[in-house]
């Protein structure tokens, strides 16, 4: 696998105040980190992990093919914002892989046995709640 660097400039991070306990401090300073990286149009991205990265179903990715991570575990900018930079090398590193394919394959003849086993016995049960043997 190849590594992918990404510049300083394709990362936009804006610092905002953190949500949650925190005391007086939570009031005053900013820590939490929002960092933003622009997938659908970074030169960084070879178009199959572009790709990869754009299909997958994640609320943290817009529509425009921008993800946006927030990180406020810590009470530092300067851990939050390695955190978002190590969220997004996790996230497009995920990306980088190339699924295995998927070989199609056969239910054993033992396998069908149990399964009907199964529904024949689950038949049987249901057939017994219905009968009325007080008539």
């Amino acid at each position: 696998m190849n590594e992918i660097a990404i510049p300083e400039s394709e990362l936009v991070e804006r610092f905002v105040r953190a949500s949650g306990a925190g005391g007086q401090n939570i009031n005053k300073v900013a820590t939490a980190v929002e960092l933003r990286f622009d997938i659908a149009s970074s030169p960084s991205l070879d178009d199959e992990v572009r790709s990869r990265l754009l299909a997958r179903r994640d609320r943290r990715v817009t529509g425009d093919g921008v993800i946006v991570i927030h990180a406020q575990r810590f009470r530092t900018q300067d851990r939050n914002r390695d955190d978002a930079r190590e969220r997004l090398m996790a996230f497009i590193a995920h990306g980088s892989e190339v699924a295995k394919p998927r070989k199609a394959t056969r239910p054993t003849r033992a396998s069908k046995e149990r399964r009907l086993e199964s529904k024949r016995g689950r038949s049987e049960i249901k057939r017994g709640r219905t009968r009325k043997d007080w008539d």
